[in-house]
């Protein structure tokens, strides 16, 4: 494994987290299965991250991202540019707590919710199993 590659994937998915202090405004593509089996892929901005191992989205309960997180949790995300490809696999899980929420606002999300404690707002969490990276022309591939 190519430690360099995956430090520059970590900092690839942290620089394009809100959250960060450093956002840059880049969205990733975030792929469920949805109710006839098929993929479907949707652009969001994750809130927080822990690298490549970890990341939150924030979203409603009624959007069909969360209803497809919760009926199967297999899921993918992916971060792109002309420069680097970073997907990750791996699963996801709708979280509903009040810390959780709280912890994940941003005031982006005020567009679609009246708040932190909106009973409509809830948070993705994605946890990689797998990647497939392709930055500066390198390419690595691995499990977490």
């Amino acid at each position: 494994m190519n430690q360099s590659i995956l430090t520059k994937a970590n900092e690839i998915v942290a620089k394009n987290t809100v959250m960060c202090g450093e956002y840059t405004g880049q969205l990733c593509t975030l792929a469920l299965i949805d109710e006839d089996g098929f993929p479907t892929a949707s652009v969001i901005a994750p809130s927080k991250s822990g690298g490549i191992e970890w990341l939150t989205l924030c979203t409603l309960l009624t959007g069909n991202s969360a209803k497809r997180a919760a009926k199967c949790s297999r899921a993918s995300v992916s971060f792109s540019s002309a420069e680097h490809c970073v997907n990750l696999v791996g699963e996801i899980e709708v979280i509903t707590s009040p810390e959780a929420k709280r912890d994940m606002w941003y005031d982006g999300l005020s567009y679609h919710c009246a708040g932190p404690d909106d009973p409509n707002y809830c948070v993705l969490k994605f946890t990689t199993k797998r990647y497939k990276l392709f930055i500066d022309g390198e390419e690595a591939e691995g499990t977490l």
